[in-house]
């Protein structure tokens, strides 16, 4: 079996496609030819392709779109043709058909770079990608990649259909790579080291790299609290309690937090002035 997170790491991206290609090329069938005499070759194997697409046929989708690719490199269905290839790949969504689904909108990219559909590419790199992030406990290399990507799009597509969605799965992206900072900062105050649990909760929310818009900020703020009242530092603890409570109306914090900012007020009459 082939390990293809292993793979995925260590390999350069052409020889992971040719890789990846080998493995999966016995998997489909050649398409039929045209009609005899047909002028129109290139267009009978595009809505061939799209027809497969739409009844979500990925292997003989893709095969039609890919003799496309390989044996007309003038047609105008060519640059249409390398994109369904990419969405072939992504309808499977395995890991190894992921990879490959960004390699080809990659390579449309950098093939197409002004063609009308450059947004669309542009856009699927970045679902390509996200759709490969692992949980906040593992390494968040793609989700890093996806952050990139997407907001690529977003800078360069901002008056474009899918823009909200890409903001959306930007968004998701960005929230999972904080979760990854907040689970390691949980971590630390558990096995209670205080200062690593304010050295990776701050700079989310202060900062070059803070993100006001974090989803579950809240435990930031609620943790960065928490770890400063073990070291005794209440004076600064209670600034973020107060932001919780400000901030969120619903959170699973909030009644704690309430809790000590009446307790900080109580015991620490100079700070509540």
């Amino acid at each position: 079996m082939i390990d293809w997170l292993s793979v995925r790491r260590h390999a350069g991206p052409l020889v992971l496609a040719a890789c990846l290609c080998a493995a999966l090329a016995a998997c489909g069938k050649k398409p039929p030819l045209p009609p005899p005499g047909s002028v129109d070759a290139d267009r009978f194997l595009f809505d061939r392709g799209t027809e497969e697409l739409k009844a979500k046929h990925w292997i003989a989708a893709r095969e039609y779109f890919r003799r496309i690719v390989d044996t007309y490199p003038r047609s105008e269905h060519r640059p249409p043709a390398k994109l369904g290839i990419g969405d072939s790949y992504l309808g499977e969504g395995r890991v190894d058909s992921l990879i490959l689904a960004a390699n080809e909108f990659r390579e449309f990219l950098t093939f197409f770079p002004v063609d009308r559909r450059a947004d669309y590419a542009q856009y699927k790199l970045g679902v390509a990608l996200s759709k490969q992030v692992l949980g906040p406990e593992r390494d968040q290399t793609e989700t890093r990649d996806a952050i990139r990507e997407l907001s690529t799009y977003i800078a360069r597509y901002a008056d474009k259909p899918l823009i909200g969605d890409a903001r959306q799965k930007l968004r998701e992206a960005k929230d999972r790579l904080a979760d990854w900072d907040v689970g390691v900062a949980v971590h630390y105050y558990r096995i209670k080291w205080y200062p690593g649990a304010v050295g990776r909760l701050l700079p989310l929310i202060t900062g070059p790299t803070a993100d006001l818009e974090y989803t579950r900020r809240d435990s930031v703020y609620y943790y960065l609290g928490e770890s400063l009242m073990k070291a005794q530092r209440p004076a600064e603890a209670l600034p973020y309690y107060e932001r919780l409570i400000r901030e969120f109306e619903q959170s699973e914090y909030l009644d704690n937090a309430q809790k000590r900012v009446a307790e900080i007020k109580a015991t620490n009459p100079a700070i509540s002035k």
